[in-house]
C-alpha cells in the first residue's frame, strides 16, 4: 500500500512549501510514479529540504574511525582533526579554525552504551524512534553479543566501498517495534516496497551474498529488497564544510593565493595517505525523494551541504512546471561511460532499463565493454582532480 499524498511530504523541513512546489503522479506500470514539478524552478534552486525516515552510517566506514553523530551522521571531528587523520600529519594546524562548525562541547554520548551523538535533540530523536530497543547497555564492546555478531558477520561480505548496511533494516524494525502508531510507520516503509518476487530476490542475493542465506522469511527479503533499490547515500565531512566556507572568503590576492596552495597541498597529502574515502558514509530512506526517477541527464542532484542527513534536492537546470523531476542513480563518471556499461550498472543494482533521452539517442551505439572503457578513462587523467571533487561535493 503506497504511502498517502500528505504523507510523502511529512520528512520534508517545510511540508507545505514542498507540497505547492512538486507533486507525485503515476506515470505507467514501468515507471511507475514520479516526481514533478508544479512551478518553475531556475538553476541552483533548491526545490525542497528532507529528513529520512531512518539512516545508518556505513559499518566499515564507523571501523576506519570516521566518527559520526549516532542518529544524523554529522561529523563529529572537527576539520582539524579530520584533515590530520587523513593526511597523517598530527601536527597539522588549519588556518582560518574558526570556520569549523563542529561543536564537540554538546556532543553526548548515550548514558547506556556510549555511542556519540552530536547533540541533546539527536539522542533524545534517536532515544525515541528506535535506540530504546537497539541500545546494547555495556555489551556495547561484548563480541558476542548477538548485534554485534551480525554486524561481524556483514562486515565479512560487504567490503568498501559501501553501498548498504545491515543497521538499517534493523531501524526500521525497532522504528516499528517502539512507534505508538505502528501502522503509520508500516505504511510509511511499504512506501518503499514496488518489486516483484523475482526482482527482490534478486537483489537479496546481491546484498546478502551466498553466507546470508539462512536469512529466509519473505518479509525479510522484501526489506532487503527494499533497502536495496531505495537507499540514498549520504555524505558528511567537516573538512568539507571547512573548505567551502574558505572558498567563500573574501580575501587579499596574496592570501587567497597562500590559502589555495594550502588546500591543494592538504588534498595531495590526503591522497598520498588515505585514498578517495574521505567522508563519513552511509545511506538512508528519503520519502520524497525516493520518487524520483532516474536520467543519465538528470534535471536535479542530491546533496547534504549541512554536514548531516538533510538531503537538498537543487536543480541543475532551470526547470518548467509539468517537468519531470529526475536524479541519476549513477556516478558522475558512470554517466560518461557506454550505454551497454550505464545499463549493466542499472539493472544489476537497480533492475531496470533506463530509457531516458541519453540512452535512446545511444541505441545504434556499439557496446563497448569495461575493459576498453578504463583504457580510455586512464588517459589524461589529473592527480589530485578526483580527490578535490569527492571533498567538495559533499
Amino acid at each position: 500500500m503506497a504511502a498517502p499524498v500528505d504523507d510523502m511530504f511529512s520528512r520534508c523541513v517545510d511540508p507545505a512549501k514542498a507540497s505547492n512546489c512538486v507533486e507525485v503522479r503515476f506515470i505507467d506500470n514501468i515507471k511507475g510514479k514520479g516526481l514533478f514539478a508544479k512551478r518553475s524552478f531556475k538553476k541552483g534552486d533548491t526545490i525542497f529540504i528532507e529528513q529520512p525516515l531512518v539512516s545508518s552510517q556505513f559499518l566499515w566506514n564507523a571501523s576506519y574511525k570516521y566518527r559520526a553523530c549516532e542518529y544524523c551522521l554529522r561529523a563529529l571531528e572537527t576539520a582539524e582533526e579530520n584533515a590530520r587523520r587523513l593526511s597523517g600529519l598530527p601536527a597539522l594546524s588549519l588556518p582560518h579554525p574558526e570556520l569549523c562548525k563542529v561543536r564537540p562541547d554538546r556532543h553526548q554520548a548515550c548514558p547506556q552504551c556510549q555511542v556519540m551523538y552530536c547533540g541533546t535533540e539527536c539522542r533524545q530523536a534517536a532515544w525515541e524512534q528506535y535506540h530504546k530497543v537497539l541500545c546494547l547497555g555495556p555489551s556495547h564492546d561484548d563480541p558476542d553479543h548477538p548485534v554485534n555478531k551480525l554486524q561481524d558477520a556483514w562486515k565479512s561480505v560487504h567490503y568498501p566501498p559501501e553501498t548498504s548496511s545491515i543497521m538499517i533494516m534493523a531501524r526500521m524494525v525497532a522504528t516499528i517495534k517502539q512507534a505508538q502508531d505502528k501502522g503509520r510507520w508500516q505504511r510509511l516503509f511499504n512506501h518503499f516496497c514496488s518489486r516483484t518476487a523475482n526482482e527482490e530476490e534478486e537483489i537479496v542475493h546481491k546484498l546478502l551474498g551466498e553466507k546470508f542465506k539462512w536469512f529466509s522469511p519473505e518479509g525479510f527479503r522484501s526489506l532487503f529488497s527494499l533497502v536495496g533499490t531505495n537507499g540514498q547515500g549520504i555524505g558528511t565531512s567537516s573538512l568539507s564544510q571547512w573548505v567551502h566556507a574558505c572558498d567563500a572568503l573574501e580575501l587579499p590576492s596574496q592570501q587567497r593565493e597562500q590559502l589555495d596552495a594550502f588546500i591543494d597541498q592538504l588534498y595531495k597529502d590526503i591522497d598520498k595517505e588515505t585514498g578517495d574515502f574521505l567522508n563519513c558514509e552511509g545511506s538512508g530512506l528519503f520519502l520524497l525523494q525516493s520518487s524520483c526517477n532516474h536520467s543519465c541527464v538528470p534535471n536535479t542532484e542530491a546533496s547534504f551541504p549541512d554536514n548531516n542527513f538533510l538531503l537538498h534536492l537543487s536543480a541543475l537546470s532551470d526547470i518548467s512546471p509539468g517537468e519531470e523531476i529526475c536524479i541519476s542513480y549513477l556516478d558522475c563518471c558512470q554517466r560518461d561511460r557506454s550505454r551497454h556499461s550505464r545499463h549493466k550498472i542499472l539493472r544489476e543494482n537497480y533492475l531496470f532499463i533506463c530509457s531516458c533521452q541519453k540512452c535512446m539517442s545511444q541505441m545504434d551505439d556499439a557496446d563497448m565493454t569495461s575493459e576498453d572503457e578504463e583504457e580510455v578513462e586512464g588517459e589524461g587523467e589529473t592527480e589530485g582532480d578526483d580527490l578535490e571533487d569527492e571533498m567538495t561535493d559533499v
